[in-house]
């Protein structure tokens, strides 16, 4: 999305070695272990061996802390570029919303627009996202 960060839906841990080829420096994960398909525990695996850092940060409902956190690593010029990716791009552009805004100094119009572009749907978070923005 920008040259500091990408942003996926699912993502394979066959795919990671392609994003360290791609010159990615970090992942993070929003899936829960539960979610189906999720396959937590081989990403973490296959970022290890690519040599790739891997932030585990799941989340069904947003919270402060796991927003808070997320922002402290993608801001971290040692973490870049990073991966972003969940299960269909909703929560990573949840968390996009809030990146462009906090840290990039977008207006909240657009912010908001590139987030739906890039697959926010869900009214609750993006309700979080608006208010943690304001």
């Amino acid at each position: 999305v920008d040259a500091t960060t990408a942003c996926a839906g699912a993502t394979s841990p066959e795919a990671i070695t392609e994003l360290k080829r791609r010159g990615f420096t970090s992942i993070i994960n929003f899936r829960t272990e539960s979610e189906n398909g999720a396959t937590v525990e081989a990403g973490i695996q296959a970022a290890l061996a690519a040599d790739l850092k891997y932030f585990h940060m799941p989340f069904r409902t947003a919270t402060k802390e796991t927003t808070d956190e997320f922002l402290k690593v993608v801001s971290d010029p040692a973490n870049q570029p990073v991966f972003i990716h969940c299960g269909s791009a909703n929560r990573v552009g949840g968390m996009w919303l809030i990146k462009r805004v906090k840290l990039d100094g977008w207006d909240v119009e657009a912010a908001t627009a590139e987030a739906e572009t890039i697959g926010l749907r869900s009214p609750t978070l993006k309700e979080f996202a608006l208010d943690y923005v304001r």
